[in-house]
């Protein structure tokens, strides 16, 4: 795995391209001036958590014979403040899934994706604790 990372402009934006060129800005959020054009790395640290979750919840629930007919999260990250580096030490996820999905099926989807599969999650557990809960249909399970 391999990427590049290139500053294109004269303040804080860069443009960060994987190996099969996608690409995303990234910024320094806590500027004070200046627009900020991009995701800070630790939103983006915080999306990365959200999609490789998000990929093992519908991988093991295809599995299943199950679909979802949506799969949307909230995550928030909680970091320490006043320290350098503030690092995340906990971080909150929701988990909102529609379709025709058993509750059991659904928690114990998200389980092992947090507890086994997810190496964003991993990665991130040896600094932050990580919860989570699912709702289905609108339903907390």
């Amino acid at each position: 795995m391999e990427i590049h990372l290139e500053r294109i402009n004269s303040d804080y934006l860069f443009e960060v391209t994987n190996s099969n060129g996608h690409k995303v800005l990234l910024d320094n959020k806590s500027k004070t001036e200046g627009e900020v054009q991009g995701v800070s790395p630790m939103e983006l640290l915080l999306m990365g958590l959200a999609g490789c979750s998000g990929i093992d919840i519908v991988a093991i629930l295809n599995k299943q014979k199950i679909n979802p007919e949506s799969l949307k999260m909230k995550v928030k990250g909680h970091r320490y403040v006043g320290e350098v580096p503030s690092l995340f030490h906990q971080i909150d996820i929701e988990i909102y899934l529609e379709g025709e999905i058993s509750p059991d099926k659904a928690k114990r989807a998200a389980q092992l994706s947090y507890d086994k599969y997810c190496s964003v999650s991993k990665t991130l557990e040896t600094t932050a604790s990580i919860h989570h809960i699912v709702f289905v249909n609108g339903q907390k399970v």
